[in-house]
């Protein structure tokens, strides 16, 4: 439908900027427009129950707590309302149709694929253009191993089809791991869009599953023994906690061995790895995201796993790298730095092991060999470097990357690990928010570079510009924004613009390209995406900077940075749209309750958004969340919790902008519950006349469950409600 709404909202000028008067003109009238328009149509009606809690001594009354129950027939009724009123709302208009296209192309050229070998095939699982699901593949592998990508449009061998299990696209298929010979795989299956799976071993010589499966649950590392003759998984109960064991092949699971996790309870994830031919395993015990405790355990010894470092406020990567474990981590190290610790005689004192690369000046977020040497990944103000470190320590050099590009390096020899013994080449992949990722080939002892797999996006970045800026906080801390729009924009203030953000769980928001941003940019718009605390763009202290009593400081970064493009003539609040998913959706929904004014349109996908009793829902949250979050049973993490729940801090009669709320009944991460809830208090509150809608798939999940059409028709409808209530259509 077209573009509507009762109210009228002033345009907001930078201070000390005089418009012409041809300008001010058109904004008059704008003004009046959108004040005579026609009125949207009122939400379904959703029945208010009062349900009041008390928590510490602080009352809350709930009035859709019967939305809780996802099965009762009142709730999917409800559900099959709103659908039906977000498709009203948002129409099938012609905006909408040339979106859908566009995005389709856009998002139908896939990215890298690298084989992986096992016996004498390598294996790879990726979506072919113009399929509705990827697959599992394979083909003959070439007698010398080499890096080679895999070119999507070739013919082969297909191993096992998610379409054979189910027929509507909404179930997936991944490579686990091969045993050590090649001839066995095993494979997990996502049903729909849950994070339980469940695990297969297949016979790839028969094509046949074995009996031995692990049946749909939580799991984290699933890999074989060194002979082949079972795995190890670990397996997460919500109630208890997650659990190492070791599965022999042919035998019940009820006889499989527990070799470590008692007492580690379900807030805490637990990880594995193996090394020294199977002789170590590492555990992590990963306390949130800000601290992880670490075991080895020798299994030849026939001793318990012993603690390596326990205790300590900081995280650890492992990685076994000959007799050596190595540590990434930001122990002493805000930054990060690595650490080794001799596996013949692991000391578990961190001021005996030894430090193979020092702290820097920028943030070290990974690193890989070739040949004898070690190349370092860092950020730079959210920006890719690469440095060459020499089996000395010495810097040999650095990795061409062109400003505001993510870079990643793989050797282009020795079959495609992370480490390769082939010193003389490697692959280096390139992207930006206007460049979809490119494959460059990059000489190591002159490091220059040739394209070698040109991107098959179809998109060209070159009518438009990317730059960052820096807002500043109403604490005084500055962060960065990337901005991108069309070259020779004019900063009027009367640009359609959406602002991104994330802000939490050490994740680094960077810079890659996305069809969406593309689409967006194509329809004239500004697009910004900032770097908000919570993220671990620029450190262990940064992260820490917003989290736990900390969070508030990211909304009120988000905010600072919506009205620096307010304030610098990018656009007004009344033509600056936000979006957010996941924690993002928990950021935008906080934005739009504290500052109801300054935004006219919000996409809140797949949120966290009742923060009070996010602990309560136990069956379908993530449990390790609330050592990020805070945890409202604790009487001090609920004082700063309840200043920020955007449910609890909807207010009646508030002129709240158009907001798109989606979700799934799959959502077993973040609590689906959450978003329906959200969705019947903000129609009921808002006086602004301005939609509310709630777009909801039963089969849809935090981590998918959704077909390529799907996702193509989810994100056009995004994009054309935000455009619609720009007046951008």
């Amino acid at each position: 439908m077209a573009d509507s709404t009762p109210r009228a909202r002033a345009v907001a000028v930078p201070a000390g900027r005089v418009l012409p008067p041809l300008r001010l003109a058109a904004l008059a009238a704008l003004a009046v427009c959108v004040a005579a328009c026609e009125t949207y149509p009122p939400p379904p009606d959703t029945v208010r129950i009062p349900v009041v809690d008390t928590l510490h001594g602080v009352e809350f009354t709930d009035d859709y707590r019967w939305l809780e129950d996802q099965e009762s027939p009142e709730t999917r009724g409800w559900i099959d309302e709103q659908n039906a009123y977000a498709e009203r709302i948002v129409g099938d208009s012609p905006l909408r149709a040339g979106l859908e296209g566009r995005l389709r192309e856009l998002m139908d050229a896939p990215g890298a694929i690298f084989p992986r070998r096992a016996g004498d095939y390598e294996y790879f699982a990726f979506r072919k253009p113009g399929r509705e699901v990827g697959a599992i593949y394979r083909r003959p592998a070439p007698e010398e191993p080499e890096a080679t990508p895999v070119d999507p449009e070739g013919e082969f061998e297909v191993v096992i089809d998610p379409l054979d299990l189910r027929d509507d696209a909404t179930t997936s298929v991944s490579i686990i791991d091969f045993s050590p010979d090649g001839r066995l795989m095993i494979y997990a299956i996502r049903d729909g869009g849950r994070d339980e799976r469940e695990y297969r071993v297949r016979d790839l010589e028969t094509g046949d599953d074995l009996p031995d499966r692990l049946p749909t649950y939580l799991y984290g590392n699933v890999s074989f023994d060194p002979e082949g003759d079972g795995f190890y998984y670990s397996r997460r109960s919500r109630e208890t906690g997650a659990r190492v064991r070791y599965h022999r092949l042919g035998t019940d699971l009820e006889e499989d061995e527990e070799l470590f996790g008692e007492g580690h309870g379900p807030e805490r994830f637990v990880g594995f790895s193996q090394g020294g031919g199977g002789r170590w395993h590492v555990y992590t015990v990963q306390h949130g995201w800000a601290r992880t405790d670490v075991y080895l355990h020798d299994l030849r010894s026939g001793t318990a796993p012993a603690p390596l470092i326990v205790g300590a406020p900081a995280r650890f990567g492992t990685r076994f790298v000959d007799d050596e474990l190595y540590l990434l981590t930001n122990l002493d190290a805000p930054k990060n730095r690595i650490l080794a610790v001799n596996l013949e005689n692991p000391d578990p004192d961190p001021s005996r092991w030894r430090e193979v690369l020092p702290e820097g000046e920028d943030l070290l977020t990974g690193y890989r060999f070739i040949g004898d040497d070690l190349y370092a990944d860092y950020l730079r103000d959210v920006s890719s470097r690469i440095v060459r470190y020499g089996p000395d320590g010495a810097v040999k050099g650095e990795v061409p990357i062109p400003p505001h590009h993510v870079a990643t390096l793989r050797s282009h020899g020795g079959g495609g690990g992370d480490d390769e013994d082939d010193g003389n080449e490697a692959l280096l992949t390139l992207t930006s928010l206007l460049n979809p990722s490119t494959i460059l080939k990059l000489d190591l002892e002159t490091m220059e570079t040739e394209e070698w797999r040109p991107s098959s996006v179809p998109f060209d970045g070159s009518a438009y510009e990317l730059k960052q800026v820096w807002y500043t906080s109403e604490d005084g801390t500055r962060g960065p924004m990337y901005i991108a729009h069309r070259r020779g924009l004019a900063l009027d203030g009367q640009a359609p613009a959406l602002l991104y953000g994330y802000g939490g769980f050490n994740v680094n928001l960077l810079p890659r390209f996305d069809a969406r941003a593309a689409a967006w940019l194509e329809q004239g718009g500004v697009y910004a995406m900032a770097t908000l605390r919570g993220g671990g763009e620029f450190g262990e202290e940064w992260h820490r900077a917003g989290m736990l009593e900390n969070k508030p400081n990211v909304f009120a970064d988000f905010i600072a940075a919506a009205e620096w493009l307010v304030d610098n003539g990018y656009t007004n609040p009344d033509r600056l749209a936000i979006r957010g998913g996941s924690n993002g959706g928990l950021l935008v929904a906080a934005s739009l309750t504290k500052r109801p004014d300054l935004f006219r349109a919000v996409y809140c996908g797949l949120p966290d958004l009742d923060m009070v009793r996010f602990y309560q829902f136990t069956k379908t949250n993530n449990m390790p969340a609330l050592l990020e979050y805070g945890n409202a049973a604790v009487a001090e993490e609920f004082d700063v919790l309840r200043t920020f729940s955007p449910y609890q801090n909807v207010r009646d009669g508030v002129d709240y902008p158009a907001v798109m709320l989606t979700q799934g009944d799959l959502d077993t991460r973040v609590p689906p519950l959450q978003a329906r809830k959200m969705a019947a208090r903000l129609q009921a509150a808002s006086s602004s006349g301005l939609p509310v809608i709630l777009d909801y798939d039963p089969r849809t999940g935090h981590a998918g469950g959704r077909s390529f059409s799907r996702n193509v028709r989810n994100a056009a409808m995004e994009l054309a409600f935000l455009l619609q209530q720009l007046g951008a259509s």
